[in-house]
């Protein structure tokens, strides 16, 4: 099957996929916007996940397109790129979110994204069509993202907590609860920002890979749109179980907390998505929760289950590769 040659309604359909993951990505990372102001009490689940879905959709308006051009042609080579290793990459990238999903594990959508595109190509032509430059930035932020905001996070609540010495609970209380609104609505930007480009950057490249975007790889409009909707709508979804364990079972945390996890967070978010670095909001926003409850003391933090999320980030990559790699060999199969 020529790349040159795809039928309409088949392109169509690889867009639609495309949407349906991003749909997915929102669902599976909603409790990265939201989990910590629904621990807090500060809004109800059902209001917290409108608050989070306005901001993710809003947030084009405040990033470029960094990240899309990253993952667009610099994780594999643009020029292998075509409809077998896209609609693979998806599928991967799909049923690695599906099953982390079911047993409420915050593992990475971007890095399940990641890995199922690399593991797609690498089936399709080897490693020589891997941009090593790119993967390597990516694998090292997997480190980064969650230590910078541990100590982002970790930081601010230091630095809170001196200021508000000689103020009341109740009065730190009341300011924070009106302050995390704030904070949440900066990091579902973040959010937004980095993590519905990834969508973009995939569509764009397969639109690319059939000659709809001319000589010049760009992001079109309708698909910046499309991809902030879906993952708005998949944000409105919710995402119980992950917003559980991300809000309540790591540590228990109160207002003054959940400010400094989501500003930690957002600052993270902010600075990768302007250098053009596909981070995880699911490590980045973990990393933040665990350094404002290792604040408190060490004791408040409950590493084994930590530990087990970390396992779940490692295992992603390659996970997801193997599943993409699998879709592969069976579509040739079957086409």
């Amino acid at each position: 099957m020529q790349a040159a040659t795809l039928a309409l309604p088949y392109l169509v359909a690889l867009i639609a996929v495309a949407l349906v993951f991003d749909f997915l990505n929102g669902l599976h990372d909603a409790a990265n916007s939201i989990a910590t102001i629904v621990s807090t009490r500060v809004l109800r689940p059902q209001y917290a996940v409108l608050w989070a879905a306005f901001f993710n959709f809003i947030a084009f308006l405040f990033f470029g397109l960094h990240v899309a051009q990253t993952l667009g042609t610099g994780i594999v080579d643009a020029g292998i790129v075509d409809p077998q290793v896209i609609l693979s990459a998806l599928l991967g990238a799909i049923a690695w979110n599906i099953a982390t999903w079911v047993f409420g594990i915050p593992s990475s959508s971007s890095h399940a994204l990641i890995g199922s595109l690399v593991g797609a190509g690498v089936a399709k032509a080897g490693t020589g069509i891997v941009v090593w430059s790119g993967l390597l930035k990516t694998a090292a932020a997997i480190v980064l993202s969650p230590l910078l905001g541990f100590f982002l996070a970790l930081l601010l609540v230091l630095i809170v907590s001196w200021a508000c010495v000689r103020s009341t609970p109740f009065a730190v209380d009341r300011t924070f609860r009106v302050l995390q609104f704030v904070s949440a609505s900066l990091y579902s930007l973040g959010h937004g920002g980095n993590d519905a480009q990834k969508t973009m950057g995939i569509i764009a490249v397969l639109l690319y890979s059939q000659g709809h975007l001319g000589d010049a790889f760009h992001v079109p409009l309708w698909v910046v749109l499309s991809c902030q909707a879906a993952m708005a709508l998949g944000t409105l979804s919710g995402g119980w179980r992950i917003v559980h364990t991300m809000g309540s079972r790591i540590t228990r945390l109160n207002p003054m907390q959940g400010f400094c996890a989501e500003t930690g967070g957002a600052i993270t978010l902010f600075l990768a998505t302007w250098l053009g670095v596909p981070v995880s909001t699911t490590h980045t926003i973990t990393g933040a929760i665990i350094g404002v409850g290792a604040a408190r003391r060490a004791s408040a933090v409950r590493w084994g289950l930590a530990g087990n999320i970390v396992i779940a980030w490692v295992v992603t990559l390659p996970a997801a590769a193997g599943i993409a790699a699998a879709c592969y060999g069976l579509i040739g199969l079957l086409i």
